[in-house]
């Protein structure tokens, strides 16, 4: 229990960028899962086997569960900011993880989901006349820039992880 307003706001602004760490980490294990498992397994599957669970698993990542950490790595992150704006070693790494996100989600919007767009516009695999011409041109390009996210917003939560500790001293 705290015992002054000063306790209590200190209180709030630790349990919020403890928050926008935790999130901004699920999203970079959620890319790395891929990159070091998901994809692998991926990899050794068939070409329609490949482009099918690929169109699932797009179809199936858009639920609110999985925006709420996506999106709540922008807000959380951005919301501290603001929190503490007034520390400047603070307002520097929190600032240094929100650009690195948002680079990542830069890249997401831009290079990532287009290929999954394209993937689903592909159609039913069963029925693609040449199913590798369509995994090659999405397989190697994905998983490179699925790679880079990954290291951007691995980097992004531990500049939240440092400011943190900074909020600490």
């Amino acid at each position: 229990m705290t015992t002054n307003a000063g306790e209590t706001t200190n209180t709030k602004g630790a349990a919020l960028l403890a928050s926008a760490t935790v999130v901004t980490g699920l999203i970079a294990g959620v890319y790395y899962a891929f990159a070091c498992a998901v994809m692998l397994g991926l990899g050794a599957s068939g070409d329609r086997t490949f482009i099918e669970a690929m169109q699932n698993i797009n179809t199936k990542i858009e639920n609110p569960v999985f925006f709420m950490s996506f999106f709540g790595a922008v807000a959380l992150p951005a919301w501290a900011l603001r929190r503490f704006w007034s520390d400047r070693r603070l307002r520097l790494w929190i600032g240094a993880a929100l650009g690195l996100y948002m680079i990542g989600l830069l890249t997401t919007m831009g290079i990532n989901i287009p290929l999954n767009n394209d993937l689903a516009a592909a159609g039913n695999p069963a029925k693609i006349a040449d199913p590798a011409a369509v995994r090659a041109h999405f397989e190697a390009t994905w998983n490179t820039w699925n790679i880079a996210r990954a290291v951007l917003s691995t980097a992004a939560a531990a500049c939240l992880a440092r400011a943190m500790l900074w909020n600490r001293t």
